[in-house]
């Protein structure tokens, strides 16, 4: 059981976590980012099959070769929006910078290969590995805000681009970057809310029981 105190406070980082884009250059503490990677690693998945691999970056050339593919990448998506002036214009704002100003960049990667191929629970629903990867991925957001971090997912790449700058196999999915570290400008509200690009919506309306469509 826990404490009222102790439930608060996990409510209070669930809230509080944000995605975030500018990072200052400060060091932080080994222990925290040894935590933070624990978290992860203590994330549920289905079969027990722990998909995940965690690549640490700290190299200022490899971090500028991944700003590199994700600037690329997102000049070549801004095309979607090109009917939508002020989308546009805040797509195109969104900062990767991140990666080269952050102590470190984390590619979190998923084996679909981890376990064999009769994994429990992934025989039916292939894509099972990805999901268990979302949730350490989502652990590690959490513990970085508990430590008074900030984090960011940068999420627009080439899959091979990340592949051969990272050296990574090419059976092995590069799920996410995550750059960590400290931030002077921790938004109250996500990003993508505060420039109205979306609203969050009411959850009563994505309620349903007992079938889709039952209010």
């Amino acid at each position: 059981m826990f404490t009222e105190e102790e439930k608060d406070a996990f409510y209070k980082v669930l809230y509080r976590r944000r995605d975030i884009r500018t990072f200052l250059t400060d060091p932080i503490p080994e222990q925290a980012l040894h935590n933070i990677l624990l978290a992860a690693h203590h994330a549920p998945s289905v079969g027990f099959m722990q998909p995940w691999n965690f690549i640490v970056i700290d190299s200022k050339e490899v971090k500028e070769r991944l700003a590199w593919a994700a600037d690329k990448e997102r000049r070549a998506l801004a095309i979607h929006y090109e009917n939508e002036t002020e989308k546009k214009q805040h797509f195109l704002q969104l900062k990767i910078e991140g990666i080269k100003e952050a102590p470190y960049t984390i590619c979190v990667t998923c084996d679909p290969t981890r376990g064999g191929s009769h994994v429990l629970g992934r025989n039916s629903i292939p894509e099972t590995d990805a999901l268990s990867t979302a949730c350490a991925i989502q652990n590690m957001w959490l513990a970085a805000c508990a430590e008074g971090l900030a984090l960011g997912w940068v999420s627009f790449y080439k899959k091979q681009d990340i592949r051969d700058i990272l050296e990574i196999p090419p059976h092995v999915e590069p799920i996410a970057l995550l750059s960590i570290g400290y931030t002077k400008d921790y938004p109250d509200k996500p990003i993508l809310e505060t420039v109205n690009w979306e609203k969050r919506r009411n959850v009563e309306d994505l309620l349903y029981r007992n079938g889709w469509g039952n209010r």
